[in-house]
């Protein structure tokens, strides 16, 4: 009898813990994300959100002079897609932890490295990326909630803003968007395609078995751009193969079986793809 009690005794005490272990409470600072496309970079912030709750913020509850988590909880972070500048200041592509010591008349922002202090705790000076000053302004409005957000979004720039009480901080992010357009134009429009553009776009053909045709003008188009290219050989070998051409494919096998012997950097296996391309089309196994 006893064995029976203390059996379903336990069974109870597991069913009070899993049902008390489900509980779920509304976090006093939920957590928050915010994404943003700027230029064509993709920032995004991730950070808790404090309430006044009847309480002075900015030299009180957060003191002037001090480091602050930019937030509650741990310490906000920021992802960048490509290298940018924030604040005038180089950040390459990356997450990182936004710190602030904010001020009366001037705040410091921080972009820091490290990204796993909880709040500013563990907080090392040694392992900012970059600081830099910004002048906070006063609203009229009251922000209840701490927030942040973009603003002033232009073709390659925008502004972030951290609001709250009656405070704004603000500061700008530039992205390199112009150098990026500036590239795609010269590579689409000025140079065109690329060898491995044209290659893959034959492989692609050559694999559906369609349009060979069009795949045997294009492998022929990145052998042109890169002529030392012998896997673009063997490639075009094997779409002249599958077109029937026996003798200009095991011609062509041949060329690119040479050319591999002859790199000094290594075959990387194409001796061997181009003699099984070869035994292949002889009819060996």
């Amino acid at each position: 009898m006893k064995k029976i009690t203390l059996a379903l005794a336990l069974v109870a005490g597991a069913f009070i813990s899993t049902a008390f272990g489900q509980i779920s409470a509304p976090q006093p600072s939920p957590t928050a994300k915010i994404s943003q496309k700027v230029g064509l970079t993709d920032v995004e912030i991730d950070y808790s959100r404090p309430g006044m709750k009847g309480r002075k913020i900015f030299g009180d509850l957060v003191p002037f002079g001090e480091i602050w988590r930019t937030g509650a909880n741990s310490s906000s972070k920021i992802t960048v897609s490509d290298n940018v500048k924030i604040g005038g200041q180089d950040v390459p592509a990356g997450t990182y932890a936004l710190y602030t010591i904010p001020g009366k008349e001037e705040w410091t922002v921080i972009i820091h490295i490290y990204l796993e202090n909880w709040g500013a705790g563990g907080y090392d000076i040694s392992q900012d990326l970059c600081r830099f000053k910004v002048k906070p302004t006063m609203m009229k409005e009251t922000y209840e909630t701490f927030t942040i957000d973009f603003s002033n979004l232009t073709y390659s720039a925008g502004t972030i803003d951290l609001k709250w009480e009656n405070t704004m901080v603000s500061f700008q992010i530039e992205t390199p968007a112009d150098a990026m357009v500036e590239k795609q134009i010269k590579e689409t429009l000025v140079d065109g395609p690329s060898a491995g553009s044209y290659a893959s776009a034959a492989t692609f053909y050559l694999e559906k078995g369609k349009e060979l045709d069009q795949a045997l003008t294009w492998i022929n188009t990145a052998i042109e751009k890169r002529p030392e290219a012998f896997w673009y050989v063997h490639t075009k070998a094997k779409i002249l193969a599958k077109q029937g051409k026996k003798k200009e494919a095991i011609e062509t096998a041949t060329k690119s079986m040479e050319m591999a012997k002859a790199n000094k950097g290594g075959d990387f296996g194409y001796v061997a793809n181009n003699q099984k391309l070869i035994d292949e089309l002889n009819g060996k196994k």
